[in-house]
């Protein structure tokens, strides 16, 4: 949480038009980014307890509930990019909506969301008669580039090849605007960017390659999964880490990634390790698994023992989280 007004509003709006309820009647479980600061884990605690007033508060890492739906003990979440190396990086969420959105720049598309769209003009026109109004926010623009994203693009098979790219099937995608085209081998080049950092067409506003995984030398997504247990204390834990590898979160999805990430997670893995990828077939469970586990470990009868009372609150103060949620 970066904006704090902001995100009070927005429980405030959640309170009020979607739980309909009283916050002090109610315990709460939040799912929180393993780089979670201690300072705003501590300042969540103090605002649900203090301004909502809450029965009781759990804050768990969104790499630990990925984990249940699974129903996985111990296991190497990937939420999109790697939760397992607890490295932040770019190279998720947002990235190929990024990348896409810079494709449509430089090919001057215009996005326009389908609400502003009066009537469509096809062909090559890139100008759609727009409807009266004002645009609502970029979310509306958002979802036009995530369809594009799940039409469109897919992972290569092998490591990207401009020539390779180039004889590959097109894949024809109309904008809500009306304008159609071919995509070649720029829908395979943008996800290529998640196994390879050197693809990244935007590179220089990402911060450079030492920055982008928080390792050196700015390893793609495979790399990062393949450091990943060996980051792990303790002899026995790294194999069952390999044994485990959960493939969740939105950008996943994108046609042909678990393939090309379970073979190059093969060609990385030492002998002695066995290696298992565990990806939902189903679209929900992939976007909304840490929602998923949440509910899951909410409704476990050894896990009422694990809230953060509001007893606790007021006798250990806000630093009460550090201890009942490591």
């Amino acid at each position: 949480v970066e904006d704090w007004e902001c995100f009070q509003a927005i429980l405030d709006h959640t309170y009020g038009k979607h739980v309909k309820s009283e916050p002090g009647l109610h315990p709460v479980l939040m799912s929180e980014a393993p780089w979670n600061t201690r300072a705003k884990r501590e300042k969540l605690t103090e605002l649900m307890f203090e301004h909502y007033n809450i029965p009781a508060f759990f804050l768990c890492k969104t790499a630990v509930l990925t984990a249940y739906p699974a129903a996985r003990v111990t296991a190497s979440p990937w939420v999109s990019l790697c939760h397992l190396c607890i490295v932040k990086s770019p190279l998720a969420g947002d990235f190929i909506s990024m990348q896409c959105r810079e494709l449509f720049q430089e090919l001057n598309i215009d996005i326009v969301p389908p609400y502003m769209i009066a009537a469509k003009v096809g062909g090559a026109s890139r100008q759609p008669i727009r409807a009266g109004g004002t645009a609502r926010g970029s979310s509306h623009s958002w979802e036009v580039i995530q369809d594009f994203q799940a039409s469109v693009l897919q992972v290569s098979d092998s490591p990207y090849d401009e020539q390779v790219a180039a004889q590959m099937p097109t894949v024809h995608y109309e904008m809500p605007n009306g304008y159609n085209t071919d995509y070649g081998a720029e829908r395979l080049r943008i996800p290529e960017g998640l196994f390879d950092p050197s693809n990244v067409k935007v590179w220089g506003s990402w911060g450079g390659s030492e920055w982008v995984l928080g390792v050196p030398g700015g390893t793609g997504r495979s790399q990062g999964v393949f450091w990943g247990p060996g980051w792990c204390w303790g002899p026995s834990i790294p194999r069952g880490l390999y044994g485990s590898v959960i493939v969740t979160g939105g950008n996943t999805l994108l046609q042909g990634f678990t393939d090309r990430l379970n073979r190059e997670l093969a060609q990385k893995t030492p002998p002695s390790m066995r290696l298992k990828l565990i990806a939902s077939n189903s679209t929900m469970e992939r976007r909304f698994s840490p929602w998923i586990g949440g509910s899951i470990l909410a409704s476990l009868g050894t896990f009422q023992q694990m809230w953060i009372s509001k007893q606790e609150y007021e006798e250990g103060g806000k630093q009460c989280v550090e201890r009942k949620c490591p």
